[in-house]
């Protein structure tokens, strides 16, 4: 009886990771005590609701992405810090829905919240919006760092997503604090092999990624 259990679990837990494509994981077999909070798996997010193509709150990410991402999260450990991710891959159907919605001017329910001071119309324009996002190559990730007691986010001087040229990096407009706990992600990330993007203080990808030309539209689940 125990050797079929764990027959079953075997065969049961392989078909959940060959849904995957060859070079990707699910990044809590890589770092197991991450905390993920996928924003657009929730109501939490621009949009106002659940993002298509995720459907479960799993971070996936290729598989060198997550061990570079591993490394991160060590260092940080180390200082009783760590990372909080909101987003990582992201299947292009996801950045589908982002056009769709951008493409509705009478929904702005999430105004408030995401983007107060920017017109709806010009998301494109501004570059907050695109056809196609570096997500979904599979190696880039939306992150932040928490208090390893408490579990209280870093003061960045703005939300995760917030549309605005306050989530700049370089943003003069905020305290030193911020600025510094900016910094320390930002280099963090930079020891580690990834880039960040001058308008998302969250945003990084990693350099040299596996899947450079691909964008992939394979669902979160």
């Amino acid at each position: 009886m125990k050797l079929k259990v764990f027959i079953i679990f075997c065969l049961s837990t392989f078909s959940v990771f060959a849904q995957l494509p060859e070079g990707f994981v699910y990044v809590k077999e890589v770092i197991p005590d991450l905390d993920v909070e996928l924003r657009y798996h929730s109501s939490n997010n621009f949009v106002g609701k659940p993002v298509e193509g995720y459907h479960a709150d799993k971070l996936i990410l290729s598989q060198k992405a997550a061990e570079a991402l591993k490394k991160v999260n060590d260092e940080l450990q180390m200082q009783n810090l760590c990372l909080k991710v909101f987003d990582g891959y992201r299947p292009q159907r996801a950045v589908n829905h982002f056009i769709n919605w951008a493409r509705q001017p009478g929904d702005t329910l999430t105004k408030q919240i995401f983007y107060p001071h920017i017109k709806k119309r010009y998301l494109f324009k501004q570059h907050y919006i695109a056809t196609r996002s570096g997500h979904s190559k599979g190696s880039t990730v939306d992150l932040t760092i928490i208090d390893g007691n408490t579990g209280e986010l870093l003061d960045m001087g703005s939300p995760f997503d917030f549309f605005g040229p306050v989530s700049w990096y370089n943003n003069q407009d905020i305290t030193e604090e911020q600025q510094a706990n900016r910094k320390l992600l930002h280099d963090v990330m930079l020891n580690h092999g990834f880039r960040g993007y001058s308008k998302e203080w969250w945003h990084f990808t990693l350099r040299h990624e596996p899947f450079p030309n691909t964008y992939f539209d394979f669902p979160v689940e």
